[in-house]
């Protein structure tokens, strides 16, 4: 695999409500590192290019997600993303890339810590105390 097939050139379709989303996702994709953004009004879509080891489709679109912007779901917007989002899985995968983590490394994050701090029953008397009698 070339760096050349690394390099990705997509479009994020918007759906037609709430009007005017275009140019805000634009400015929010921009703040990204790495991502080049192209706003193209007329079509209800935002141009982005990225290097396939730095960001992902499904990663660029939950950002807006997350953000409030709505995608256009028709069908052949679901097949088209969903057949785009697996070949991205899968050239990552050949590559050898480590896993990317999306939205759920904060919960787990959340999870590890509460995990390690002392809560409920916790007693930090040694054994032989607590069988005294």
């Amino acid at each position: 695999m070339t760096n050349a097939d690394l390099k990705k050139k997509r479009e994020i379709l918007f759906a037609k409500f709430p009007p005017g989303q275009v140019p805000e996702a634009a400015d929010d994709l921009q703040t990204l590192d790495e991502v080049a953004v192209e706003p193209k009004h007329e079509k209800r879509v935002v141009g982005v290019s990225y290097e396939l080891t730095q960001h992902t489709l499904e990663e660029l679109e939950g950002h807006l997600e997350d953000k409030g912007f709505h995608l256009d779901n028709t069908l052949m917007s679901k097949l088209t993303r969903a057949l785009i989002h697996y070949v991205e899985d899968t050239q990552l995968h050949n590559i050898g890339a480590p896993e990317r983590r999306i939205k759920r490394s904060s919960q787990e994050a959340y999870v590890k810590a509460w995990e390690l701090h002392p809560h409920g029953d916790h007693d930090d008397t040694p054994p032989e105390w607590r069988e005294y009698k």
